[in-house]
């Protein structure tokens, strides 16, 4: 009975013949209801928020991270350029390294916001989620989150450029660039550069663990993540 139910409450999502495929594929004894399935999207964002996001926030948490590392807006890409052509490249390094550590401070502030915002999945959220593309839960997130956490992110940033100095560091480096003869003078806003590209950060690591649960079997460490991501697989 509980197998025809869950294939009404998901018929609107699959034809016939997937249902049955779905129905058939159900780990035996771990039919799945509709609370299983929003509690185990939950589960996979908290896992993602745990594991991932956690790490951003240690030293070098951006600045050694590939995925993530924030270096010059396009605009100044010159400047580190120049900078490193005249000899300069330890002030370079040293103003890049600053801008991943604004981040790292920055992302402290995610967690709360992003665990009320997973607590508010509902079962027709987490239905979506679960049959979408292998980010949607972190578009989901993404969503919910961004506008909240732009607002926690800027003076975190703008507040760790001033604790470090980096106000100076970086009035440093642009005098020096824009000093250079026959150079176009540039003035970015730093804050808010740095603060989207944290967002950005933050949502490609959560995107990473969500791809890894989806679509490795071995990466479902609880008995309702194996039930319920059965489901999309």
């Amino acid at each position: 009975m509980k197998k025809i139910i869950l294939c009404l409450v998901l018929f609107q999502c699959f034809g016939c013949a997937e249902l049955q495929q779905v129905v058939n594929n159900l780990p035996q004894g771990g039919v799945v209801n509709n609370t299983d399935i929003a509690n185990g999207l939950r589960q996979a964002l908290e896992i993602g928020i745990d594991k991932q996001v956690s790490r951003l926030t240690e030293t070098d948490g951006f600045y050694k991270n590939d995925l993530v590392k924030i270096v010059l807006p396009q605009e100044l890409q010159k400047v580190d350029k120049t900078l490193r052509d005249i000899g300069l490249s330890n002030l370079a390094d040293e103003g890049l390294k600053i801008l991943n550590r604004a981040a790292e401070d920055a992302v402290k502030e995610a967690t709360p916001i992003f665990v009320s915002a997973v607590k508010g999945i509902t079962f027709n959220d987490a239905k979506n989620i679960l049959l979408g593309a292998d980010n949607a839960a972190t578009v989901y997130l993404t969503n919910n989150t961004q506008a909240e956490l732009y607002n926690k992110f800027s003076p975190v940033i703008k507040n760790s450029f001033e604790k470090v100095g980096a106000d100076q560091i970086w009035n440093q480096l642009i005098t020096r660039y824009n000093n250079i003869p026959f150079i176009s003078p540039v003035n970015p806003d730093l804050t808010d550069y740095v603060t989207q590209e944290a967002l950005a950060g933050v949502y490609t690591m959560i995107a990473l663990e969500e791809k890894e649960i989806r679509t490795k079997t071995t990466s479902r460490t609880t008995d309702i993540l194996r039930r319920v991501f059965a489901l999309q697989d």
